[in-house]
């Protein structure tokens, strides 16, 4: 049995619902928030093994919710998965340069999440910067494949 904390914030309720049902079916304790100042007050509050973040939220979101994780001596090594509905290669670009651990794009599949919350509770916090360093560079090749190329000047 996993005693395993993970925060899950997310404004859309239905969605925050969908992944608790799904964690506490695999025995993680599960603590909600609906705002990204809901996350912040709960995060200073307990202990947490792993925060489940969406990024678009009113007021503070989820970009800066994850700057202040790593910023913060007491949660800098926390794990972070990005779960949201931005698929732009310069938003998950972004999410690793900020120190997120996965991104995860909805729509989801629930049990998947599962799987990559159990792979990352997994990894060593070495495991976990490499991999973030490893995925920034292979998005950075792709973003530059996929840019225009400017003709030579004649």
């Amino acid at each position: 049995m996993s005693n395993r904390k993970i925060l899950v914030v997310d404004d859309d309720p239905t969605m925050v619902k969908l992944i608790n049902v799904n964690l506490k079916l695999n025995n993680y304790a599960v603590v909600e928030a609906t705002s990204g100042e809901q996350a912040l007050e709960v995060l200073s509050a307990e202990p947490l093994d792993l925060v489940v973040l969406d990024i678009m939220m009113p007021g503070v979101d989820g970009w800066e919710v994850l700057k202040r994780i790593r910023s913060n001596t007491e949660t800098e090594e926390m794990p972070v998965i990005l779960v949201t509905a931005k698929t732009q290669d310069s938003d998950v670009i972004r999410g690793w340069e900020l120190g997120a651990d996965e991104y995860v794009i909805k729509p989801f599949n629930p049990l998947l999440l599962v799987e990559v919350i159990k792979m990352v509770l997994d990894r060593s916090y070495e495991e976990r910067l490499e991999r973030r360093k490893k995925q920034k560079e292979k998005l950075e090749v792709l973003r530059s494949l996929s840019r225009p190329r400017q003709e030579p000047a004649s």
